[in-house]
């Protein structure tokens, strides 16, 4: 049996496919409730470690991914996983680098590129994806030139 997300939970973002995947802020404490089977965490610096399985995947506040090959290997396993198991997407606020990543996941999902930071601010937080660039960034995912 999968072991995902309560759909209802706090920042809980159910996919076209019916894929749930939670997104959230660090500098905020963690809902209660289960914890995820992976975190992905994207953060300018390296983060302290903690229980469960975690991928740093090294993304400057207001900007882009460093390394956008590893971006869109870690992405992608994160949406593969999320169908089965409890997958968090998170960055310090919770809106610019995990929008953007959470944006980048409803275009591995079959959400059109240039509708999928309109999804995510509909579905997860209406100030998701911050910046142009990052903008830019998920409607270029899918095809590979991230950037």
């Amino acid at each position: 049996m999968a072991e995902t997300w309560d759909p209802n939970g706090p920042g809980v973002l159910r996919l076209p496919s019916g894929r749930l995947v939670r997104g959230r802020a660090l500098r905020r404490p963690p809902p209660g409730g289960p914890v995820p089977g992976l975190s992905v965490r994207l953060l300018g610096r390296r983060p302290d470690p903690d229980a469960g399985e975690a991928r740093w995947l090294p993304w400057p506040d207001f900007g882009l991914p460093r390394d956008r090959v590893l971006a869109h290997r870690v992405l992608t396993e994160a949406w593969r996983r999320c169908e089965e198991e409890r997958v968090e997407v998170a960055c310090g606020g919770g809106r610019g680098r995990t929008g953007t990543a959470l944006a980048c996941l409803a275009v591995l999902d079959g959400v059109p590129p240039r509708e999928a930071v309109a999804y995510v601010r509909d579905h997860y937080d209406r100030r998701a994806v911050e910046t142009p660039w990052q903008r830019r960034y998920a409607r270029r995912f899918a095809a590979g030139t991230e950037g």
